[in-house]
């Protein structure tokens, strides 16, 4: 498996220095918020597009994919009854699977909990109708840029709308595209899921619907700076020869950015360096 960095934990830095940066901890890509490139991201030129994905390759890094999808532009939402917001939210998204191509990723996290959470006095079940007519347009569009996309399950604090994996594979199943899976975020599941994040995975790898993994500890700090430990959620994750990226995605920075990332994958390659040495 590969270890990603979420770059928005380096966003006070150049793009190109952010590669350089997280290379030189040992991360093997980043994964890209793109609210961190542009106001406008879905519209990044062809010329930036290759600007940024030269930047990684000349630091020796891979773009890995992209999350925190629809921060921007601002006031997008995937499921509220206007529909014209809606097909200008599906055009950003699909917007996006191109970048993430374009820039060598391989999988999109849509998180984004303001963007779909269900307004008060809309009916819950017309909105998990117009998400599935969303994610099935942008399954097709995965399909053809050979990328995957993945409804995030986050927690309630966050959104109204899809808290579990339960919740998740339900969506999945209803858009019935390969390009269409979930993920798991250690911290949002440490809140809205029963049972350890260990067993999570132990019950949903097998499933196939699990694409994608983040971890951060259920403080909302890196992994190992806090009370959880990962040594479980990647022996689950070796045992079920889980083979792509681990994202680390801290939201609580300290003492800063850079002192976060080098800390959380140290103590990530050290978790994985024991389970090495245990077999």
């Amino acid at each position: 498996m590969k270890i990603a960095l979420c770059n928005e934990v380096l966003r006070n830095m150049e793009f190109a220095a952010q590669c350089d940066y997280a290379a030189a901890l040992g991360y093997d890509g980043l994964e890209v918020a793109p609210f961190t490139l542009s106001d406008e991201p879905h519209l990044l030129s062809a010329e930036k597009r290759a600007a940024l994905r030269r930047a990684a390759t000349d630091a020796g890094i891979a773009v890995t994919g992209l999350h925190w999808l629809l921060v921007a532009p601002a006031g997008l939402s995937l499921n509220g009854p206007d529909a014209a917001l809606r097909q200008r939210t599906r055009d950003v998204m699909l917007r996006l699977v191109e970048l993430c191509a374009e820039l060598g990723g391989t999988v999109l996290v849509h998180g984004s909990p303001g963007q779909r959470s269900v307004a008060e006095g809309d009916d819950k079940g017309a909105a998990w109708e117009r998400a599935r007519e969303s994610f099935a347009a942008v399954a097709e569009a995965a399909s053809r840029a050979g990328v995957t996309y993945c409804i995030e399950p986050l927690s309630r604090r966050e959104t109204n709308f899809i808290n579990t994996v339960e919740e998740a594979a339900r969506m999945v199943r209803a858009v019935g595209h390969e390009s269409f899976r979930t993920m798991i975020d250690t911290s949002a599941a440490s809140s809205s899921e029963s049972g350890s994040v260990a067993a999570l995975l132990d019950r949903w790898l097998p499933s196939g619907l699990i694409a994608h993994v983040q971890v951060n500890d259920r403080n909302r700090r890196g992994p190992g700076e806090g009370s959880d430990r990962f040594g479980p959620v990647f022996a689950a994750l070796q045992r079920h020869g889980y083979d792509r990226v681990v994202a680390v995605e801290p939201f609580v920075y300290e003492p800063d950015g850079r002192a976060c990332a080098a800390r959380s994958v140290g103590y990530v390659r050290g978790v994985l360096e024991g389970l090495s040495c245990a077999r």
